[in-house]
This record gives structure tokens, C-alpha cells and sequence, in this order.
């Protein structure tokens, strides 16, 4: 492999990375497809009105249950980050300029969708004098504009822990806020050379003094070990974050960082009870679990959590039954 797919040449990391074939996935990380009535709905209205998601582009696994559940995720700011992780999918490049209709674009498309719960996500701004601020909290506001029922998570980099751009982002109200703290400290600068492990934890704190619920996710197999996966989990606690999710990397390419371990059922079993006993509210932990997976699930138990009530339009969130990816089901089947 000497060229990435948009022809530029490979980082001396990604000529690393491809020495290593792509593993072989083990036994227990499938998906079954269960297309019920309002999958199918949602999918012909996708290709109907032309619409675009993360759950289809990116092809999540998971995208039968998600959008059964009429929960699906945006990406925004385009498809070039300014910063460049190791596992992730998401080129590394000079972004287009911006575009100031898309938030409504997406607002537009979580009502035509008729989405109870919406993840927004996107790329790392740097290259904006703001960061990309405005973006992500304009979008938000466009959301619950035109979707006054729908509830809105929203997923940010870092924005280099700037009191300014995270007012900007906090201000919009999302009912969640996610920040990936991704990996544990040892490795942390090896996989995201463009963040810090304690600015990242800054951020989740900033958010939850800003009254947000605060999320964030845990990726195993990029090279920690499983005694190093609980320190982390209790830096997100004390950090004030509320929700945590645990996944296994699926590495996207060749050129991206080799798979270091395949986790088992059991071991994400083991973080899931952990990380309920050390306090977070809303806990989901599976091979095939992603940031957004049951994404109002975790908001509503978070809800009960505090003692505060749903609003009347994200009820349904609180009836929302099992997981089919989360480990304990996998072991139940």
C-alpha cells in the first residue's frame, strides 16, 4: 500500500501501520439484520429525499436497531479533520470552506426522518477562528428549532479547552455532551497526537459545571492492557462525566493502527459492572457498541439518575428495552 484512497502518499506512521495485515475478526463480533417497519420506513425516506447519515456512510453495524428506534447520527464540517488519530476513519486534510446552511440542513433532515433523538458529530476546526464553535451549536439550535420534541446529542473535539468556543458549544443546550476521551493516558499521545488526556478530561468537566450531561467513550485493543481500563474509567468519574461507553476497535483500513487485542464478552461485562460501581449513570460496554449506540437509552437512565424527569416529548426514551450489542446480551443468546 504506497497511496491513501485520495491518491495523496502515506504517512511514514500509515507505511507502519499496512505492514501489518488486517486481522481476522473473531467469532462473537457479528451483527444480525432485523429490518423492522421502521427501519424500512426510514430507509426508503433516506433514499427518497437524498438524505445522508453517519449510520449508512460509515456503515455502522448497528444501524437496524438504531433506526428502529428512530435515533440516527449527523456528521458535520465536513469529511477533512485538522487532526489526525490513529484509528479513525476520518481523513486528515485542508477542509472545505464552511458551509453556514448546514445546520439547518441537518435540521431539516432529522424532521423529515422524524427522529426522536439525534446525534450530532463532526471533524476537528482548527482552521476556523472559532474553531468550529458556532457550527456545532448552530446546529443544535436548528434542531430543537424545527424539532421541538427531539432530543440532541452532541459529540466535540476538544476545541483546545477554550473558555470562549466551549461557552459557544455548551450555551446551545444539548441534552447530552460528549467528549472521547477514546484511550487510557500510557497511549494516549501514540494514538491522538493532536488532543491531551487532561485537556479532554478539562472539557467533560467544564460541561458538567455548565449544568450538561457529559458523556464519553472508551475504545479497547489500540494497545492497553485490561488492568489499565479501570484508572481510566475512574479519571472520567472524578472528571464529572455521566455516561461511558466501552467499544472494541475495528481497525478502518490498512494503514490505520493495528488491532492489539480482541476483548471478549466477558472482559467488557467486567468494565460494564465496574464503571456502575464507581458511579456513572448510564453505562453501555460490547464489542460492536459505538459512542451513539442506544444513545436516549443512556440519557433517560441518566435522567433518573439525578432525579429529574423527562420532558414529555422523550418519555418513550425511559421504555426503551435490552441492547442486542451490549456484552451481557451477547453472552444471554
Amino acid at each position: 500500500m504506497s497511496a491513501a484512497p485520495d491518491g495523496r502518499k502515506l504517512l511514514r506512521l500509515e507505511v507502519r501501520n499496512s505492514q501489518t495485515p488486517i486481522e481476522k475478526k473473531p467469532s462473537w463480533i457479528k451483527t444480525r439484520a432485523r429490518m423492522g417497519p421502521e427501519f424500512t420506513e426510514l430507509k426508503g425516506l433516506v433514499r427518497r429525499e437524498g438524505l445522508h447519515t453517519v449510520c449508512e456512510e460509515a456503515g455502522c453495524p448497528n444501524i437496524y436497531e438504531c433506526w428502529e428506534d428512530r435515533e440516527a447520527t449527523f456528521l458535520i464540517g465536513g469529511d477533512q479533520c485538522t487532526r489526525r488519530c490513529d484509528f479513525c476513519q476520518i481523513d486528515t486534510g485542508k477542509p472545505a470552506e464552511l458551509d453556514r446552511t448546514e445546520p439547518r440542513k441537518v435540521a431539516e433532515s432529522v424532521q423529515a426522518m422524524g427522529l426522536r433523538y439525534s446525534t450530532v458529530t463532526g471533524v476537528a476546526r482548527d482552521d476556523l477562528e472559532d474553531g468550529g464553535a458556532w457550527l456545532y451549536a448552530e446546529t443544535v439550535r436548528q434542531i430543537h428549532a424545527l424539532n421541538p420534541g427531539t432530543g440532541v446529542e452532541l459529540l466535540i473535539p476538544d476545541f483546545n479547552a477554550d473558555p470562549d468556543q466551549l461557552a459557544e458549544v455548551f450555551g446551545s443546550r444539548p441534552e447530552v455532551l460528549a467528549h472521547n476521551v477514546e484511550t487510557v493516558p500510557r497511549i494516549f499521545k501514540r494514538i491522538r497526537p493532536g488532543f491531551r488526556y487532561a485537556r479532554s478530561l478539562e472539557v467533560i468537566t467544564k460541561a458538567r459545571e455548565a449544568g450538561l450531561v457529559t458523556k464519553s467513550n472508551l475504545i479497547l485493543g489500540m494497545g492497553e492492557t485490561p488492568d489499565e481500563v479501570a484508572p481510566a474509567m475512574q479519571d472520567l468519574v472524578d472528571a464529572g462525566c455521566e455516561i461511558l461507553t466501552i467499544t472494541q476497535y475495528l481497525r478502518p483500513s490498512p494503514r490505520h493502527h493495528p488491532v492489539d487485542r480482541w476483548v471478549k464478552p466477558e472482559e467488557f461485562v467486567e468494565h460494564s459492572n465496574a464503571a456502575e460501581a464507581m458511579g456513572f449513570a448510564g453505562v453501555m460496554a460490547g464489542p460492536l457498541v459505538r459512542s451513539s449506540y442506544r444513545a436516549g437509552r443512556l440519557f433517560a437512565q441518566t435522567k433518573a439518575r439525578r432525579g429529574e424527569p423527562l420532558s414529555e416529548n422523550l418519555a418513550h426514551l425511559a421504555a426503551e428495552g435490552t441492547a442486542a450489542q451490549e456484552a451481557s446480551s451477547l453472552l444471554a443468546r
